[in-house]
């Protein structure tokens, strides 16, 4: 079992406030990695006080401690997820924004080979795919 952003922030040392102790519950419970807007809004119905500064800035001091990742998506927003230590590649829907989180062994071998055909050892990646959904037949 994973620890909770709550939990990696008291191991890493992270003061939390009431607010910061919000945003951390509200991401720990997210599957869908929001992005600061969407956690704006889930977090404002919890606590109104809460501002969409607060959640910028909370954010950014996760992603700088190692907490959260980042990850760029089009239209200039980012989406953020709690930084594991367990790997996983994302399939990103275009139109609808959807992460699909996937681990594939055949992805993971063919990488290795393709950093050993250039003469290195594979010591970490990200994959991220886009697409758009088929209709259904």
């Amino acid at each position: 079992m994973s620890d909770t952003i709550e939990q990696k922030c008291v191991a890493k040392g992270v003061k939390l406030t009431d607010q910061r102790r919000v945003i951390a519950q509200v991401m720990s419970e997210s599957s869908d990695h929001p992005d600061v807007d969407e956690l704006y809004n889930r977090v404002s119905k919890i606590d109104p006080k809460i501002s969409i500064a607060t959640v910028y800035r909370t954010v950014k001091l996760f992603e700088e401690t190692g907490i959260l990742t980042k990850h760029e998506f089009k239209g200039g927003k980012a989406r953020y997820e709690e930084l594991n230590e367990g790997h996983h590649d994302h399939l990103i829907d275009v139109k609808t924004g959807e992460i699909i989180e996937f681990v594939d062994e055949e992805i993971e071998k063919l990488q290795k080979k393709v950093a050993e055909k250039y003469g290195y050892t594979l010591v970490d990646h990200k994959l991220e795919l886009y697409g758009v959904k088929k209709k259904s037949q």
